[in-house]
């Protein structure tokens, strides 16, 4: 199993039950293929660098997982098929990357209490 980080970036127009629905169906569809999930975070809508299908800003999602290698190329072509993706990035996490998330996350917990 890897360790894996993926990005993914929803369409602005969106509602919010579309959001939660779509990032639902992409939680499920880990799951279903025994992914560990390790942490999910809502970034929120953030403004784009650079216009993307004509949108200023998107709905920004992370998932951190662990999950064998050969389900990374199916998940992708999930994101490819749904209209709500704007863009995604897939990374396999290296050790460092691994003790930076953690770092990460408690720093986010710690500043939500």
């Amino acid at each position: 199993m890897n360790h894996y980080e993926t990005v993914f970036i929803l369409n602005p127009v969106l509602s919010e039950v579309q959001i939660k629905e779509t990032v639902q169906k992409f939680n499920d569809y880990l799951v279903s293929k025994g992914a560990e999930m390790i942490s999910k975070e809502d970034w929120g809508l953030k403004k784009l660098a650079y216009a993307i299908q004509n949108k200023k800003s998107g709905f920004y999602h992370l998932f951190e997982y662990k999950v064998s290698g050969e389900t990374i190329t199916p998940f992708e072509l999930e994101f490819r098929r749904d209209d709500s993706v704007m863009r995604y990035l897939t990374v396999k996490l290296d050790k460092h990357a691994i003790a930076w998330a953690e770092k990460r996350r408690l720093r986010n917990n710690a500043s939500k209490k």
